[in-house]
């Protein structure tokens, strides 16, 4: 089975731009992505609050828009252009704020003064923007107005999974994670490759069973 790097490059260009977090709408745009090309995958729903071993599936996040307006009323961190500009799992917010107070809510790397950090609060309740440090460190005294329109409430958390039945009963676990969104080396490529294993496992003769899940890190 010959696959060109072309279809490769445009698979992990269409699944870096879904945002993605442990749950939500953009996981079930990434699972259907992913079923249409392998052709058969089953997605599961697990509902909030399910206890998982010593994790809790926690409420569903979905995100429509995120931004802060300067004192000079340009629009930066546009989640719309940059999804890693929001704290994953932020609540809403609609206020104005002084630049002391907005900095208690972003986060940069000052290590990697140019980079975009991505950062989660799956289990705290909070709000934050994610800007590079030299961005930050740009940013002058004044009244900010930050928006973010999220909602968390009582949900699902989406995983498939793609069993490919052999001749033993013993089984091989191929597992890729799903949840960050717009990374090349974490996560999209580990889809994309375990996509066309899928494809390729699935034209050959199976001496072993193959279980291959597509399934959010942290739970």
């Amino acid at each position: 089975m010959y696959i060109d790097g072309q279809v490769l490059h445009r698979f992990a260009k269409s699944l870096w731009g879904f945002n993605r977090s442990i749950t939500g709408d953009g996981v079930r745009k990434t699972l259907n992505y992913i079923k249409d090309e392998i052709g058969e995958l089953k997605i599961y729903e697990i509902k909030s609050g399910t206890k998982c071993f010593d994790w809790i599936v926690p409420e569903e996040w979905n995100i429509n828009d995120a931004y802060i307006i300067t004192p000079s009323k340009k629009k930066i961190a546009d989640f719309k252009k940059n999804n890693l500009h929001i704290l994953n799992y932020s609540e809403p917010i609609n206020k104005t704020l002084s630049l002391n107070e907005l900095k208690k809510n972003l986060y940069s790397i000052p290590n990697y003064p140019d980079a975009i950090p991505y950062v989660t609060s799956y289990y705290k309740r909070r709000w934050g923007f994610c800007l590079s440090h030299n961005q930050i460190k740009k940013l002058k005294s004044g009244q900010y107005k930050v928006f973010i329109d999220s909602s968390l409430k009582k949900g699902s958390l989406s995983y498939g999974e793609l069993v490919l039945k052999g001749k033993s009963k013993k089984e091989v676990l191929i597992s890729t994670y799903i949840c960050h969104p717009s990374m090349g080396n974490n996560e999209t490529s580990g889809m994309v490759l375990t996509t066309f294993l899928s494809k390729w496992l699935k034209s050959k003769k199976r001496r072993y069973t193959y279980r291959i899940i597509f399934i959010p890190e942290t739970i």
